[in-house]
């Protein structure tokens, strides 16, 4: 299981290089908001491992996620994750070929994440169930979930243990990874190492508890050793 730690600025990636993986994003466009190209850049020329770059929770918009994905791609991004927030399997099908297409033609080594919500019902979005064999099919590395509406509320709060487990089995068996991410406390890192992914995203965590305050170097430390 990889920590992958999501800061929203240069400064917080210093902060963050001992994760596994740095996600670029920026918490005040959204739960998966996306960054600076240029941020990404420098964070990628500093970095020495994978950069993850959030690119938005987006609407049913093929054209502007496949042109964000090329973009974070170019950028640097070795992840690129895209937030469905809107519902419809066929929609969603759409968008995620769009994305693929616009990622992998150029750079096939580098890993599309699809994301779905825990909280999709009042999102109104789709359910990450239903994404897992679109991901699959169309050729997507890993599904993933997050918290929507950035309440407090974590992703244990609408799907418990044994249905994240499921979840996590049944991308095992498509042949897909999975990343579980969404107000994740210290205290839930026992139940996720049960469930086994193969990435936890956290900001919130290693910020002290608040996810618009600051990493903590010490924190994202913590985290690392919890999860080995």
């Amino acid at each position: 299981m990889q920590l992958l730690v999501s800061p929203s600025s240069i400064s917080e990636a210093q902060c963050s290089i001992a994760a596994d993986i740095i996600d670029v994003k920026k918490p005040s466009e959204g739960s998966l908001g996306a960054n600076f190209p240029w941020v990404i850049q420098e964070i990628k020329s500093f970095a020495k491992k994978p950069v993850s770059a959030a690119i938005g929770d987006f609407p049913y918009k093929p054209g502007g996620a496949s042109l964000a994905a090329y973009g974070a791609a170019c950028a640097g991004a070795d992840y690129i994750k895209i937030g469905l927030a809107f519902p419809g399997k066929d929609h969603a099908r759409e968008v995620i070929e769009a994305v693929i297409k616009a990622v992998k033609d150029e750079f096939p080594k580098k890993f599309v994440v699809i994301a779905g919500y825990s909280d999709y019902e009042r999102m109104g979005s789709i359910s990450p169930f239903d994404i897992s064999p679109l991901v699959a099919d169309c050729g997507a590395d890993f599904v993933m979930i997050d918290t929507g509406i950035k309440d407090g509320r974590s992703t244990f709060s609408f799907m418990d243990e044994a249905t994240l487990a499921r979840f996590t089995a049944e991308n095992k068996n498509l042949g897909i990874g999975t990343a579980l991410a969404g107000s994740l406390k210290f205290e839930d890192i026992d139940a996720l190492k049960r469930i086994d992914p193969e990435i936890i995203g956290v900001r919130g965590m290693v910020c002290g508890g608040d996810r618009n305050a600051t990493i903590r170097e010490d924190l994202v430390k913590t985290a690392l050793a919890m999860i080995r």
